[in-house]
This record gives structure tokens, C-alpha cells and sequence, in this order.
């Protein structure tokens, strides 16, 4: 089954895409803006790298590299189109229009608003469809986050990272009510869109802070598992997918794989067991330090392995899809 599935995530991105590119009276694909024909174009080029990123999420000892590469590149491409929206021409703009590229502002923006709930609606049909995704694969944030967790260190850094996951419970509802608190407040004050604005920014600098001089230092991503009030939500509502990962029977506690885990989601329980807590994002990273196959994605009516392949499939197609039309 392994062999077809990067052909059958492809021919599901043209099917979800080729709408896209042909119906809308106004190009949604960028492609499709810079030259006639471009949307088509555009959907053939995703769908293959789709396929591609598929065959190499399916091998345990390849996905951590290349979920980390295929995160970086949607957040990269992110970020250009958005430099080249406001430096070069409004077509790289979704919308024509410029939005705050803060993740805060997903939760924060229709709260204060009281309108534009597509982000919401998305985020929550995402949640639905793959779980704790977004927290891996389909923030555009989140991987500069994932580069700085990357750094090597010694005793002192697995102290720090050891006292950020103990607190970590309590910081990260701390940060979703301070910025719901405050966004709702702007809202019942008439608070100034400007006064919005450069909240958002302040917002946007700590999390840069945060990356640079916590999260390099403890070789965990503290910005994404403390910090943002998205993976916060995402932490807590993922239970609305059937999707689950979870040590199995076969698991030894070893506890090899909590070093592979940048979201310091698993520690060991006052059982002296393995404890997969809801920091979680199911990205498979630990999967390959695991030597007993302690670890498993489940899904009602399947098997784990197929659990895991389906997992892969839907999170590739989202990611796939996201990357051809997430913009500003």
C-alpha cells in the first residue's frame, strides 16, 4: 500500500485543486494571476510535490528531516509572497488587502473584530480533519521556531528545557488568556485599529525573542508549545479528530524518545511509564528512536499502520493545498 499512496495523495490534490484554478471569477492560485493557464500549471507542480513529500513521510527515518524541510518551505514562500506583496505589486496578496502574519491574530483578530471568522472556521476543519497538524505542518510560523529548537547543548540546557515542561501547563493557558483577555477588552473598549495593530507587533517581537534566546537555549520550541495561543488551542482541541498517537503495549518506558520531541510533550509518569501528554502534534519525529514500536498512530477501524498512512495522506494533502493558496 505504502508504493500507491504518494499517487493517490497526488490525483486527490488535483481533484481538490483543479476547482480552484478553473471556477473562481477571480484567480485564488498566484499563478494563475501572473499568466493565463498559470493556475493549471500550478496545480500540476503541487500535486507532484505532494506525491513526492508523501513516499518520504512514509519512511520512519526520513520524516523528521522532511517534515522540518516541507514546514520551512511553506514558511519561507510565505513570507516572500508577502515581502513581494508589499514591496512589489498587491497581487501576491491574497486578498489585495494586508493582514497582520501573526498567528495570535487567528484567535485574537475575529475576537476583537467580531468578524472575519474564515480563519476560524479553517483552523477548526483542519483540526477536524488531521488533528494537531497544524502544529507541524501547516503554521507558517512555526518552523523558524523548529530551527532554533535544533541548537545543541549540555547539562545546562536540559535544565532549562526540564523546568520549561514542568511549567509549561500553566504559562501556555496564562498566554491564551492574556491575549484573549486583551483582544476581547479592545473590543468592549472601541479600541483603535491602530492600537490593535501594535499590539500584534509587540506580540510578533516577543515571539522572536522568544525563539532566539529560550527556545536555542533549551533545544525545545518554546515559542510554539508556550507562547502561541494557537497551539495552545490546537493542544486542546485536537480530541475532535479520531486521530490518536499513543505508546502501545510493546513500549519499554526507555524513554529514548523524549529527546526527539521539540514540543516537550512526553515525560515519564509518576507510574515510571512513558506519558504522552496533549503538547503532542502526532509528528512522528520520535518514531524513529523508538526500537520497539512503542509508538503508534490509531484510528477507529483501522490498524495502526494504516492509522499512520492515512494520517500522512491527509496531513500531505492539507499542507499541499495550504502551500498553493495561503497568503496574505
Amino acid at each position: 500500500m505504502n508504493k500507491y499512496l504518494p499517487f493517490i495523495v497526488s490525483a486527490v490534490v488535483v481533484l481538490i485543486m483543479l476547482p480552484v484554478a478553473v471556477f473562481p471569477d477571480r484567480p485564488l492560485l498566484l499563478a494563475e494571476r501572473v499568466f493565463t493557464g498559470g493556475g493549471i500549471v500550478q496545480v500540476l507542480i503541487v500535486s507532484l510535490y505532494a506525491g513526492f513529500l508523501t513516499g518520504k513521510m512514509i519512511d520512519v527515518s526520513q520524516r523528521a528531516k522532511w517534515r522540518r524541510y516541507s514546514w520551512l518551505l511553506f514558511g519561507i514562500l510565505f513570507y516572500f509572497q508577502l515581502l513581494l506583496g508589499i514591496t512589489a505589486d498587491s497581487l501576491f496578496l491574497m486578498t489585495g488587502k494586508l493582514h497582520l502574519p501573526v498567528p495570535a491574530v487567528i484567535i485574537a483578530g475575529p475576537l476583537y473584530r467580531f468578524s472575519s471568522w474564515f480563519m476560524i472556521i479553517l483552523f477548526l476543519s483542519t483540526l477536524l480533519l488531521s488533528g494537531p497538524a497544524w502544529c507541524s505542518h501547516l503554521c507558517y510560523f512555526g518552523a523558524f521556531d523548529a530551527i532554533m529548537a535544533k541548537s545543541k547543548g549540555g547539562p545546562a540546557m536540559k535544565k532549562l528545557r526540564w523546568n520549561l515542561a514542568k511549567s509549561k501547563p500553566v504559562l501556555r493557558l496564562a498566554v491564551l488568556f492574556l491575549v484573549v483577555s486583551i483582544a476581547l477588552l479592545l473590543r468592549i473598549l472601541n479600541g483603535s485599529q491602530g492600537t490593535a495593530v501594535l499590539l500584534a507587533i509587540l506580540f510578533l517581537v516577543a515571539g522572536f525573542g522568544i525563539m532566539i534566546f529560550v527556545s536555542r537555549r533549551s533545544g525545545a520550541m518554546v515559542h510554539c508549545s508556550v507562547w502561541c495561543p494557537v497551539g495552545t488551542a490546537v493542544n486542546y482541541l485536537k480530541y475532535v479528530s479520531p486521530f490518536r498517537f499513543v505508546a502501545n503495549s510493546t513500549c519499554t518506558s526507555c524513554m529514548k524518545c523524549i529527546p526527539s520531541c521539540s514540543y516537550m510533550a512526553m515525560s515519564r509518569g509518576t507510574d515510571g511509564k512513558l506519558k504522552i501528554g496533549n503538547g503532542c502534534t502526532y509528528c512522528g519525529d520520535c518514531l524513529s528512536s523508538c526500537s520497539h514500536n512503542g509508538l503508534e498512530y490509531r484510528f477507529p477501524g483501522l490498524s495502526p499502520a494504516g492509522a499512520e498512512r492515512l494520517w500522512i495522506a491527509v496531513t500531505v494533502i492539507l499542507h499541499a493545498v495550504f502551500l498553493a493558496i495561503a497568503r496574505v
